[in-house]
């Protein structure tokens, strides 16, 4: 008998079509760690990284009559990037979008997803109006509290608190959008 783990990505999928159990194994087995990975450079919370990895491939074995895949890792990493987009968009994680993603640069250079994630963020706080951009910037890239925005810009901390609020439910119903196509991950 053959060892699943000699199998090509494409020989393991075909076989998961046809129901195979063991291919399911090997392909979980195979990229559970690198789903993992980026899923926890996002997240930064195991549970809710596990979480999103039972739920893609959960997915993957229901569905896996009707799977056109062409790439299993990079349908996997999408599925995963989509995942991580509905928890924060569902707002699962406090605040993810920002007080989780502790990212240097030179992590952010090197992963796509996480590149890709802060592209949407930073696009999604230029279509701000002025000061909400601004308290929004302050916040989240200058890492200032809500008394020290409010002191540095002459408005009360309550208004650099709801501004923020506002913004982050902005944000997390626009990820949620761009996100849309793929909640049946």
């Amino acid at each position: 008998m053959t060892s699943y783990s000699s199998y090509t990505d494409q020989e393991l999928l075909s076989l998961l079509k046809a129901g195979d159990r063991m291919s399911f194994t090997e392909i979980y087995n195979r990229y559970w760690m690198v789903a993992y990975r980026s899923a926890i450079q996002v997240l930064k919370d195991e549970e809710a990284c596990m979480d999103v990895l039972q739920d893609v491939f959960v997915w993957l074995w229901q569905h896996h009559e009707q799977l056109s895949v062409h790439s299993l890792k990079a349908y996997l990493l999408t599925a995963v990037k989509f995942k991580m987009l509905n928890v924060i968009r569902q707002g699962r994680l406090k605040d993810i979008a920002y007080s989780k993603i502790k990212v240097d640069e030179y992590e952010a250079e090197t992963n796509l997803e996480v590149k890709e994630l802060m592209r949407m963020i930073e696009e999604f706080a230029e279509t701000l109006p002025s000061q909400a951009r601004q308290i929004f910037h302050l916040s989240r890239y200058d890492h200032l509290s809500n008394k020290e925005i409010a002191h540095k810009l002459g408005i009360s901390e309550k208004t650099v608190k709801n501004q923020i609020n506002i913004s982050l439910k902005k944000l997390k119903s626009n990820l949620g959008k761009m996100s849309l196509w793929c909640t049946m991950l």
